[in-house]
């Protein structure tokens, strides 16, 4: 007989590439077809079918919604109340205790009492506040040592809530108590953070998993402290008038992504997605669903055995290179913002682990985002003309990406990007950090008309974030350093017309042609993990000969023309000074060589040459071949008539004047 899986969505159901089984785990309910050819619905167990049933009847999404909050607090304004002083109490004392160290000589940044203090009052203040924490866990250049080692704690070691809770949640979402549903539970929660609390578990079937079951209370805590922070958020934005950013739409952001979290279903849903646009990265694994064990309060999940990416000596000691494990952390992220724009936007230590065979495992995909694509071309536009230090471009590209109006006078603003950018230019670019360039930008947006779009501020937290564990790992790592190949890469190979725009601008000047931006991308492109020579020759014939192409073509017609040029000239200068020198025909003229100009071209040609040998998917063995099926591409003969047409015509108007000179 045939047994199929069935998903509690309607989502397509995905092969599990590491061992061939479905990726949505094993289900309660399965479709049995046996060899009759009449589907039956078997059931595994009666319970869990009942937990199935109330997953797939009507139930509400559980979405933020501002304004029901609002209308939910209007008439609790005692409960709002105590709540700001609950937050303000705590949080005065803290900020006195620190004022009167400093006053008593006392160095704050290395008190550890003080340092775990703040742990602490991050802790009893909630969860939107174990976020910020989350979040300075991160930066080593922000906060000192000892407050890091503490603030790093709030990953994955908060107080836990009582077992009794959190079997009453499993029995209430999976309609049957642990024992039934696990053959194995531990005893206590080996972790416990913001949301929920995980423990270690295995299935009747045999696979250890991890438990996530959430903590009590926590809509109404989360909500109340939304509710407070956006009338502030409003407050502020109304009254203050240097401030122009959205706030309230950026805090409704991070509500969005923070009910999300909530929902373990939603959760399970991104865990899937991740997997299926990423999974295919080399040394990126994304842990398997269970569906048949997750409900909206409680999901399960395979179980990862690894390494906290900033425990260095632990990763090392087991011959895992940490280093390299973050660089395969930003490749991915550039995918994620820069590919398919569906991106993990809290990328903390505690939810990035290296395996003991040397993969970056992702953990926890409550907290997701999206970007669409006029973003995410907008953002490689941006960057390639701050590399192109096209200022004026760079202006319209924030216009275009929504930080600016367009009715926006960007005359005085120009020349303000030139100053914040003022060593960005080739190489050096990769030598700035994305924190360092959202200090200068920061500051250029509080004196100039900026507006901080919603969808911004969760993109900087996850790069942010992301280079906090970089510059932990090694102080010397540059991120954007590793992503210029891969931008690289994109706009040499990605057909999008507004990647194309950017190329053609990056790659002529004044209608010239710079060879040695040219010969940067490649040298850059080659060091892309997915860049392979092949496709860029196909796709870069496929472009050159089309419409879109037109531009670059001519110019690199004309080019290749100047190169043949000075060719043909060296090597009749050299045969000419062959015969007068050596043979002693002084009756023949030495032609002049190649112009100075001409010799560096000639020069960018060889070391692009050598670029492409270099390159993945250059094969000296495959290459004959490769060639006699180019010259039969109707493209390519195209290109060629065109190279020798013009190379023709400039070797007949010489030679016309050449005669009439004589």
């Amino acid at each position: 007989m045939i047994v199929k899986t069935l998903p509690p969505s309607s989502q397509p159901i995905q092969e599990d590439s590491r061992n061939g089984t479905n990726r949505r785990g094993e289900l309660d309910v399965i479709d049995v077809v046996p060899e009759n050819g009449t589907p039956s619905l078997v059931v595994r167990s009666p319970s869990l079918l009942a937990a199935q049933k109330m997953r797939t009847t009507a139930q509400p999404e559980m979405l933020y919604d501002p304004v029901g909050i609002a209308a939910h607090y209007r008439n609790r304004r005692l409960q709002v109340v105590r709540r700001i002083f609950a937050v303000l109490g705590p949080t005065l004392s803290f900020a006195f205790g620190l004022w009167s160290d400093s006053k008593r000589g006392i160095v704050v940044k290395n008190d550890r009492r003080r340092a775990t203090q703040l742990r602490v009052l991050l802790t009893q203040l909630g969860p939107a506040y174990i976020k910020i924490g989350q979040a300075l866990s991160t930066r080593p250049d922000l906060v000192p040592p000892v407050y890091l080692e503490e603030l790093t704690r709030l990953q994955d070691q908060l107080p836990p809530f009582a077992n009794e809770i959190a079997y009453q949640f499993i029995k209430e979402e999976l309609g049957a108590p642990p024992e039934e549903v696990y053959a194995e539970l531990s005893a206590q929660p080996i972790a416990a953070a913001s949301l929920g609390q995980v423990y270690k578990g295995k299935l009747k079937t045999g696979e250890e998993v991890a438990i996530k079951v959430q903590r009590p209370d926590l809509r109404e805590g989360i909500t109340i402290d939304l509710y407070i922070l956006r009338n502030l958020a409003a407050w502020v934005q109304k009254k203050v008038k240097r401030v122009r950013s959205d706030l309230v739409g950026i805090l409704d952001e991070l509500g969005d992504r923070i009910f999300e979290e909530m929902d373990y279903i939603h959760e399970g849903e991104n865990a899937e997605r991740f997997f299926e646009l990423y999974g295919h990265i080399k040394d990126i694994y994304i842990p398997k669903i269970y569906w048949e064990y997750t409900n909206r309060r409680v999901l399960t999940m395979e179980w990862i055995n690894g390494t906290k990416l900033t425990q260095t000596e632990e990763i090392s000691a087991q011959g895992i290179n940490a280093r390299y494990l973050i660089e395969v952390g930003v490749q991915c992220s550039l995918r994620q913002l820069l590919e398919h724009g569906f991106f993990h936007a809290d990328p903390h230590p505690g939810n990035l682990l290296a395996t003991p065979d040397g993969k970056l495992a992702y953990l926890d995909f409550g907290m997701m985002s999206e970007i669409q694509p006029p973003q995410r071309y907008g953002l490689i536009e941006a960057i390639v003309h701050v590399v192109n230090r096209d200022f004026e471009g760079l202006a319209k590209d924030y216009v275009k990406l929504d930080f600016l109006s367009p009715e926006t006078d960007l005359t005085p603003i120009i020349p303000a990007f030139a100053r914040v950018f003022a060593d960005a230019q080739g190489a050096s670019v990769a030598e700035l950090n994305i924190k360092s360039i959202t200090d200068e930008l920061s500051a250029l947006m509080y004196e100039y008309p900026f507006r901080v779009p919603p969808y911004y501020a969760l993109i900087i937290r996850s790069l942010v974030t992301l280079e906090g564990i970089a510059i932990f790992i090694d102080p010397n790592f540059k991120v954007l350093s590793e992503a210029y190949p891969y931008v690289s890469k994109r706009l040499l190979t990605d057909p999008a017309p507004q990647l194309r725009a950017s190329l053609q601008d990056l790659l002529f000047k004044d209608g010239r042609f710079r060879w040695n931006r040219l010969e940067n991308l490649l040298r850059n492109a080659r060091n892309s993990q997915d860049y392979d020579f092949n496709l860029v020759l196909n796709q870069a014939i496929e472009f050159l000969s089309s419409e879109r192409g037109a531009f670059i073509r001519d110019k690199l017609v004309d080019e290749s023309v100047n190169g043949l040029d000075a060719l043909g000239k060296n090597i009749l200068h050299n045969f000419t000074y062959l015969l007068r020198e050596r043979v002693g025909l002084t009756a023949v003229n030495e032609t002049p060589a190649a112009t100075v100009e001409q010799q560096q071209t000639l020069e960018h040609i060889k070391r692009i040459l050598g670029i492409l040998r270099e390159t993945k998917g250059f094969d000296p063995v495959q290459l004959a071949p490769q060639i006699a099926q180019l010259l039969v591409n109707s493209d390519v003969q195209r290109l060629g008539q065109q190279i020798a047409n013009r190379f023709t015509q400039k070797a007949v108007a010489r030679l016309i004047r050449q005669l009439l000179a004589s």
